[in-house]
């Protein structure tokens, strides 16, 4: 493998329009917000990584102006002027900040696309050196959609359908109490053949469990974080109450989370977000505990632009990514998205992996600039 030498970094806040907001329990946003980070090689080659933050600590505790901080004032010295055999050392190299998963996870997809297109191939391709053999990628990931919460089950019903007929075969519905039952019984009855899974986003606790209980009868594929964005112990209790496969997501930051969570019984499916556990090098340490004890793995999205979409089809492409995954063709939620070409969804819903070197799209420099004038207009956070 060639080894690449980090000659510069630069971290772009940008603010990019949803073709239509995403409400969930945490409310509502008009932008798609995040960090985008560009690296450069001593020869030339340039990598993209997508830090996935929010505006506000809602889904994790880091937002666009910590992982601005962390990133340009703690990470990026680490790695300038360094020499890379591989992007798994990147890492090590970073330990020396504690968390800040998202910061970290986008500088680290960075040095991976930049690596994969030094030794020209496609991420995906490039992944099968760090796996066991026959774990080449599919040259496709299976995906799903996600729906957010909607004014009334009518309205629920109709973007159902037409996402559905638009060819995904897979369908996530946010839920929150007093928002659950009533509308998995609705789509469940219209579309009885449909794979369906409820997304919870930690709104419940365990004394919620006789309403969870009541989601039983609705064959659902699971129900991701019922609880506690951190907690792990009150899942393991829930769990062999329900007949639903629980699935984790906000809990599990590490492999080492995750052999917690299978050892106490507190989820039977996992939802791997590379951006939530630190980046790729960990998602792969997960995905082999995955494939070892047979856990389904899906890779789930935080409403990514292109350059964290094309990470996230590459790695879901990956045989051992057994469920659907949460990531949409492109015109889900952009017109235009920051990058080109865009992500189509196929009759098999499936999208294909890029053919492009690395992660196969390159960032156009006038829609990023548009993107961070945006942020800017809308989003003046003092640095």
């Amino acid at each position: 493998m060639t080894a690449i030498t980090i000659d510069s970094i630069s971290c772009y806040p940008i603010a990019l329009p949803f073709t239509e907001p995403l409400r969930t329990s945490f409310g509502e946003e008009p932008f798609k917000v995040c960090v985008l980070v560009e690296v450069r090689t001593t020869n030339g080659v340039v990598g993209w990584g997508e830090a996935s933050v929010e505006i506000r600590p809602g889904y994790g505790p880091e937002t666009v102006g910590t992982a601005l901080h962390v990133l340009e004032n703690f990470l990026l010295p680490e790695l300038l002027g360094v020499t890379i055999a591989d992007p798994t050392q990147v890492p090590e190299l970073l330990r020396g900040t504690r968390g800040h998963h998202h910061a970290k996870a986008g500088l680290e997809a960075a040095v991976w696309d930049a690596a994969a297109r030094a030794n020209e191939m496609r991420l995906a391709d490039y992944f099968a050196a760090f796996l066991p053999q026959g774990h080449r990628s599919r040259g496709c990931a299976v995906v799903g959609v996600s729906i957010g919460i909607q004014p009334t089950i009518e309205a629920t019903l109709a973007i159902v359908r037409k996402r559905v007929q638009q060819g995904y075969k897979r369908i996530k519905l946010k839920i929150k109490p007093g928002w659950d039952a009533q509308i998995a019984a609705a789509v469940r009855a219209e579309f009885p053949h449909t794979q369906l899974m409820l997304d919870a986003n930690s709104a419940y606790t365990l004394a919620d469990a006789g309403r969870l209980q009541q989601l039983d009868a609705y064959d659902l594929l699971m129900i991701e974080q019922p609880l506690g964005y951190d907690d792990i112990f009150e899942h393991s209790r829930l769990q062999p109450q329900l007949k639903t496969p629980i699935c984790l997501d906000e809990s599990i930051k590490s492999a080492g989370d995750l052999l917690l969570a299978l050892h106490v019984g507190a989820c039977r499916i996992l939802n791997l977000k590379p951006a939530r556990v630190g980046g790729l090098t960990e998602s792969l340490a997960i995905y082999h505990l995955c494939v070892e004890q047979g856990v389904p793995l899906w890779i789930g999205g935080m409403l990514e632009t292109g350059v964290g979409r094309a990470a996230n089809v590459a790695f879901a492409s990956l045989p051992g990514v057994t469920l659907p995954s949460d990531i949409s063709a492109t015109d889900r939620y952009f017109d235009p998205d920051i990058t080109e070409p865009p992500f189509f969804l196929n009759e098999d819903s499936t999208l294909r992996v890029p053919e492009g070197l690395g992660i196969g799209v390159e960032v156009i420099p006038e829609r990023l600039a548009r993107a961070r004038a945006l942020w800017e207009e809308y989003y003046p956070y003092k640095r």
